[in-house]
């Protein structure tokens, strides 16, 4: 991956350049241009020799230039691509340039190690080297660009992913703030595997893709033009050789999408787009994969040259665009295709087989005449027992009519052109009905074609007549409809069925019923009588065929086909009958013999294989290999059918009982249909399970009582099916809905719960196997929940169900409630990267097409707890269904908080624990209100305890404003909360400052009440003993506490506190006007500041978006747990309640950002602008056998420390604030003892009660002084003893470290040592004055940090004690 290969070329005037070989580039221009070449001009200088091609390897000496070498030349764009310069020397610039080389080389030997701490303070150095690679005034490179791409490479390659990231990150800056010449340089082609993992906020592009865009549209705009074309290929080819997931495929068909419109791409071009459609088809994110492929149909409108590729090609292209996903009529997608359709009409290539000869352009009128034409050709030889033709024809033609319509509709409304390719389809139809000899292929086609047209729906019209193109296409087709329907009866009762093949034609004709019965609806009734008349002859033909008896041992193929398509048409009027009640097919006579045939047909009837003997063998294969796909099929129809009439007529053939000769009862007739269900779900594969799922869902609720049994055998055997399909995508969506349905539905549950036997303790098995489902297959809760709460908050209970009150079922399983209230897993970064895509797609809202076409699967985690926390919303306080269901989620969400309080998980900010009970009390707010004064009365002492657990910084805030809130509402529990101040300081020292809190509140708490001097007196009197607390935190919460309530007694003018007056008053006026270098003033300032006392309001701030939003976003809780006010409002499942009001934030807490309250150091938001800074100084790590250093005789004789270096003299401060390991420092403070250090600067004083601390200690911290100053304080304390006159000395290996052999210690020295594994981090080595290592010589990389500082504190000693020898 080096840079190209040099060979030296003489050139007139004895001048050498170093060029990268290439094949038949020679130097073939005679004429001189100041004693040089053509292509590589010379100054006067007559003798020049190349600097050697540097390799990149370790070495610490300055390069050398040989002999001074020519001026850098300056090329024209053409000349410098005909053959670039590799580099060039000028003595003029010869410190830039071994400036360019040592600079070039740190990066590449830091690059060798894979620490990104080391690494990322370097990155910036590349910008450096851009510097000297350009000649300002030329505009041209003086260093070939494989120089640089050599840096990328090796982080591209790196196994450091984040270092990978961050050189992909570099890379795509370039030509954002850089302006650099000759953009082939960077030429080669180079497509990463990997997701753009940038940290990004919910529903926003993530940077990677944003400077993927920018980078690829200012690049390809640099490029020459003649070059577009080939890069843009090369590219697209390169996109095409891997297997992508959904991310990154996204991302890059955007980049494609945003550059601006150029003609470059050809047939070739098209082609490879194509190509790379095919990879989003991979992915599973449909949502994803349909954005995808929008974006690379607006690159291909962008970037074709139409000029260069046919109409044919183009159509071909659009077919790979799933309609279902991405191109579909009347999204905005499909209008901007009609509109550069339509200005670039007539400029198409002419296709090779075009039969306009005498055009060099084809229009699109033309083409799509031509293929209606050409696709209802067949040879005149092909009639029967042919395959049916392939789909993609169809479609092909349908998506090229409506479009050439939908062109012309814009500018022509007489619709000549759209007749034009209407007609030859209408002639083949019309003839159905009546020419029997008509070819089958022909036949096939036309219906295929008739079937796609016919499914076309409007997006933006709800009435197809608004649509006036869909209009005139359907009305066009009316005329043809009873020829249709005569073609399609005699096919399917005439026995001209026969073959396995012909199945898939019976799928084309019963396709077709149901959209030629919609037809009719929306266009004309007059054809309603021919399709009652067509459906009565159709089902009494299926009948008598199904009813035939096989006289013969083994039946034949013909025969059993003809079943098989007379069961699948009983299907499709079953279906029919179900979705288009406003026909009124029920009066049909035929009616009556299908329910009869249905009641007392043997269900799971299994056909025969029949014999083959009249078969040929093409078809005996295949009738072999599919004949158990046609069982199944055969079987599932039988369900269907028998769904229907579960449905429709429940008394189950009651009334035919008596002249039945098998007649049972209701139940028993129920308890054999369900057992034969069982038996059909063993049978059956898992794709066509529904209908069976469908009828047990009717006949559960009638057996639970009398055969519990057989009913929890349904529901295991129906979730072993659903659970064995959680891999396979296609089908687990579907089937688990069915399940849902069947195993939730409201009167299943409300049967299982008034027995409280074992088939309600199986449903709670279930819905807790559910759950734990959803935890690695994002949206089973989901689905669950939804359908739960929809069926328990709107009653949709029929007369005949014998329940009365669904709701009933949310209490009797109020734990599907309360586990999706604090439901969701902390994400692994790839699915959560995921999850922030789908989010930012559907932000973009109508602008991209897969929003508007695919069916939103609201599948996002997030959903669970929205759609549980709006079910809860809709509930009513006076209803005392809701009022109990309420008063036990509240009860259940506070044990739920206890218990995960009890547990020994690790709690920590973020786990899965803290968002546990962020999520609890996040609920527990919402229903607050709700709540009546007898119920909050007994359990507010709980939400007191839940005050009193050592909880993160939100739990706390939300508990805090429950609690305002409450006492706001019922201000006679204040006694209760005074309570809570007269435990023991032991219980209170991690909770105190929670109820402080409230207490600076306190004007909220009394809005109610009409005495409040008597509650302000008690406040005061509990808030001064806090405000003389030995804990600096507690006193500032105290303080702020009591400025809130002194003022409320101000103000309400108490006598009683007269007395008190000058003392409280001069302690705030102190507290204000405090001075000193120290934290105490700032942190004062911080905590008046702090979002929570400043700026946040209870009442007026009481809402979603600061519930679920705001609030979590402004206590830095992980991105992930905010849930935006769009998330509620797109979950349409289930509405706001009319009544409900209270959206949005207040706008000045909405606006507040975490920074502007954030209670930490300055220091620590430097490290926000690390990687924007070039350092003047880095860690570089070294190989230790390259740099042997000669052993010196140290004077290591040590006089007397007490008598010649006492600890009053010492000016050695050791500072370890960045190590966290408890024996590196106890070894340092014992060192530093007897060394006689003056302080030791450590993080925490906590460490010095650790054990391991003080084995290694042995008291030395009783003898030495400690300071306490934490890393994010550094900074200041830092430069604070830079004004005292201390030298800031980094125990640190940099590219400026001295060797401490060779340094010579000031008498005031702070030695700073590095964490244990990453060392002094670079914002750190930004403060120090300068930087000393320890001369190795062996062959690991570094020493303990106690030895390092050892070796330092003793060589400052053995210095000072020599300085103190010499004085004397």
């Amino acid at each position: 991956s080096g840079p190209p290969a040099l060979s030296p070329r003489e050139h007139a005037g004895g001048q050498t350049c170093l060029a990268p070989e290439t094949a038949g580039s020679t130097c073939a221009e005679p004429q001189r241009r100041a004693g040089g070449c053509a292509r590589h001009p010379a100054t006067p200088e007559p003798r020049a020799s190349p600097a050697p091609a540097p390799q990149p390897r370790r070495h610490r000496h300055k390069a050398r230039p040989g002999r001074e070498a020519a001026a850098p030349p300056s090329f024209s764009w053409g000349v410098l691509l005909l053959e670039p310069s590799l580099f060039w020397w000028s003595a003029e610039k010869n410190e830039k340039l071994l400036q360019f080389w040592e600079t070039y080389i740190l990066i590449m030997e830091t690059l060798e190690g894979n620490q990104i701490h080391v690494i990322k303070p370097v990155l910036p150095k590349l910008n450096s080297l851009y510097e000297h690679a350009i000649s300002g005034e030329k505009g041209c490179w003086l260093f070939h660009p494989s120089w640089h791409m050599c840096i990328y490479k090796r982080m591209f390659e790196s196994e450091n992913k984040t270092l990978t990231k961050e050189g992909i990150l570099h890379f795509l800056e370039l030509y954002e703030t850089k302006h650099l010449p000759n953009p082939l340089g960077f030429s080669e082609v180079r497509i990463l595997p990997g997701n753009p993992t940038c940290s990004q906020l919910m529903g926003a592009c993530p940077p990677l893709g944003t400077r993927l865009q920018k980078f690829l549209a200012t690049y390809v705009m640099l490029l020459p033009e003649e070059e577009k074309g080939s890069f843009l290929l090369k590219f697209i080819q390169k996109m095409t050789s891997r297997h992508w997931c959904a991310v990154p495929i996204l991302f890059l068909s955007m980049a494609l999408a945003c550059i601006p419109a150029c003609k470059v791409l050809g047939a070739e071009g098209l082609h490879a787009l194509r190509d790379v459609l095919k990879c989003t088809m991979i992915t599973h994110q449909i949502l994803l994969r349909g954005a995808a492929q929008c974006y690379l149909l607006q690159a291909t409108m962008h970037l074709t040259d139409v000029e260069k590729v046919s109409l044919p090609e183009v159509s071909s292209f659009l077919l790979s665009l799933r309609p279902e996903e991405s191109l579909r009529r009347d999204t905005m997608l499909w209008m901007e295709l009609c509109s550069w359709l339509q200005v670039n009409d007539r400029c198409f290539r002419k296709s090779v087989t075009s039969d306009f000869e005498h055009q060099e352009t084809s229009s699109l009128c033309q083409y799509v005449c031509s293929l209606v034409g050409d696709y209802l050709k067949t040879p005149a030889s092909e009639r029967e027992n042919c395959f049916m033709p392939d789909w993609f024809e169809a479609k092909l033609v349908a998506t090229m009519i409506l479009l050439a319509a939908d062109v012309d509709g814009k500018s022509n409304i007489e619709w000549i052109e759209l007749e034009a390719f209407l007609n030859p389809l209408l002639d083949v139809l019309m003839k159905l009905g009546s020419n029997a000899y008509i070819p089958t292929l022909k036949t096939d086609k036309s219906l295929q074609l008739l079937l796609k047209l016919l499914q076309t729906r409007s997006l933006k019209c709800s009435n197809t007549q608004d649509d006036r193109v869909l209009f005139f296409i359907w009305k066009s087709l009316m005329i043809t409809v009873e020829s249709i329907l005569a073609f399609v009866l005699r096919r399917l009762t005439a026995n001209e069925l026969s073959t396995v093949g012909d199945l898939d034609r019976c799928d084309l004709y019963l396709a077709l019923i149901p959209e030629i019965v919609n037809l009719c609806l929306q266009v004309s009734w007059k054809k309603v009588p021919s399709i009652k008349n067509f459906i009565l002859s159709l089902t009494n033909a299926s009948i008598h065929n199904l009813q035939e008896k096989n006289c013969e041992e083994e039946p034949k193929l013909k025969e059993q086909i003809k079943k098989v398509a007379s069961m699948a048409s009983l299907t499709a009027v079953c279906e029919i009958m179900d979705r288009k009640p406003e026909m009124h097919l029920e009066s049909l006579p035929s009616v009556d013999a299908l329910k009869r045939f249905i009641s007392f047909s043997q269900f799971n009837e299994v056909l025969k294989k029949p014999s083959y003997i009249e078969e040929n063998s093409s078809d005996e294969e295949a009738t072999s290999q599919g004949w158990g796909k046609i069982v199944a099929r055969y079987v599932h129809d039988q369900w269907i059918c028998l769904r229907f009439i579960l449905n429709s007529f429940p008394t189950l053939a009651q009334e035919y009982e008596e002249t039945s000769e098998m007649a049972l009862s209701t139940v028993e007739r129920s308890r054999k249909i369900l057992q034969s269900a069982l038996e059909a779900l063993t049978i059956l594969p898992s794709d066509q399970v529904l209908p069976v799922f469908d009828c047990m869902k009717v006949l559960v609720p009638k057996l639970l009582d009398s055969s519990e049994s057989l009913c929890i055998e349904a529901f295991d055997l129906a979730w072993k099916i659903v659970s064995s399909l959680s891999n396979t995508q296609l089908i687990f969506w579907s089937n688990l809905k069915a399940f849902v349905q069947f195993l939730f539905d409201s009167e299943v549950l409300a049967v299982a719960a008034s027995a409280k036997g074992q088939a309600y303790a199986k449903i709670k098995e279930i819905i807790f196997k559910l759950i734990d489902m959803s935890t690695t297959k994002t949206g089973v809760f989901n689905v669950v929940l939804s359908h739960c709460c929809q069926s328990w908050i709107f009653s949709t209970v029929d007369e005949r169900s014998a329940l009365s009150n669904t709701f009933l079922n949310a209490g009797n399983y109020c734990e599907l409630i309360t586990e999706a209230c604090v439901f969701g897993t902390v994400f692994r970064r790839d699915q959560r990267l995921i999850q922030d895509v789908h989010a930012f797609i559907e932000n973009l809202g109508e602008k991209c097409a897969a929003n508007v076409v695919t069916e939103s699967a609201n599948r996002d985690d997030h959903y669970v707890r929205v759609c549980a926390i709006k079910f809860l919303c809709l509930l009513d306080g006076s209803n005392i269904l809701h009022k109990t269901f309420m008063e036990d989620i509240f009860i259940k969400l506070l044990d739920k908080d206890e218990l995960v309080s009890r547990s020994r998980t690790r709690y920590y900010a973020n786990s899965l624990q803290h968002r546990i009970k962020n999520r609890v009390w996040q609920t527990l707010l919402v229903l607050l209100p709700k709540l009546n004064q007898n119920f909050l009365c007994g359990s507010l002492d709980k939400v007191f305890q839940a005050g009193f657990g050592n909880n993160q910084a939100s739990v706390k805030y939300f508990i805090e404003w429950i609690v305002i809130l409450s006492l706001h509402k019922y201000p006679q529990f204040i006694n209760k909360f005074w309570d809570c101040f007269c435990y023991d300081e032991e219980k209170l020292k991690t909770s105190i400052c929670t109820f402080l809190s409230v207490l600076s509140h306190f004007d909220i708490i009394l809005q109610n009440t009409s005495e409040k001097k008597p509650a302000l007196k008690k406040a005061l009197i509990v808030v001064l003993q806090w405000c003389f607390n030995h804990n600096f935190s507690v006193r500032l919460y105290a303080l702020v506490a009591l400025k809130k309530i002194w003022g409320m007694c101000r103000m309400l003018h108490v006598e009683e506190f007269e007395a008190l007056t000058p003392v409280i008053e001069s302690s705030l006026q102190q507290v204000e006007n405090m001075h000193g270098t120290g934290n105490a003033r700032r942190n004062w300032q911080r905590i008046q500041d702090h979002f929570f006392f400043a700026t946040f309001h209870p009442l007026e701030d009481y809402n979603l978006e600061t519930i679920f939003y705001t609030l979590p976003r402004l206590s830095e809780l992980a991105e992930d747990e905010w849930i935006s006010l769009s998330k509620f409002d797109r979950f349409t499942d289930i509405p706001f309640s009319p009544a409900f009001q209270w959206y949005h934030s207040r706008t000045e807490l909405r606006d507040l950002k975490p920074s502007d309250w954030s209670q930490q150091d300055m220091g620590s938001n430097s490290a926000e602008t690390d990687s924007q800074t070039e350092w003047t100084d880095v860690q570089k790590k070294i190989i230790p056998w390259k740099n042997s250093t000669p052993s010196l005789d140290l004077e290591t004789v040590l006089q007397d420390r007490a008598a010649k270096l006492g600890k009053s003299n010492s000016r050695l401060i050791v500072v370890a604030s960045l190590i966290d390991k408890p024996t590196n420092l106890g070894g340092l403070c014992r060192t530093s003892e007897i060394f006689g250090a003056s302080a030791l600067v450590v993080g925490s004083l906590h460490y010095i009660q650790d054990k391991q601390f003080q084995h290694l200690s042995v008291s030395a911290e009783q003898w030495l002084p400690l300071v306490e100053v934490k890393p994010s304080q550094l900074v200041d304390y830092l430069q604070q003893k830079k004004t005292e006159g201390y030298t800031i000395i980094g125990v640190e290996q940099t590219a400026k470290s001295f060797d401490l052999t060779e340094y010579c210690f000031p008498e005031k020295s702070l030695l700073l040592l590095g964490n244990e594994h990453e060392g002094i981090p670079a914002n750190l080595i930004h403060h120090l004055d300068v930087c000393v290592e320890i001369p190795q010589q062996g062959i690991i990389r570094s020493l303990n940090v106690h030895v390092s500082g050892a070796l330092l504190i003793w060589e400052y000693t053995r210095q000072q004690v020599i300085k103190q020898k010499q004085q004397k």
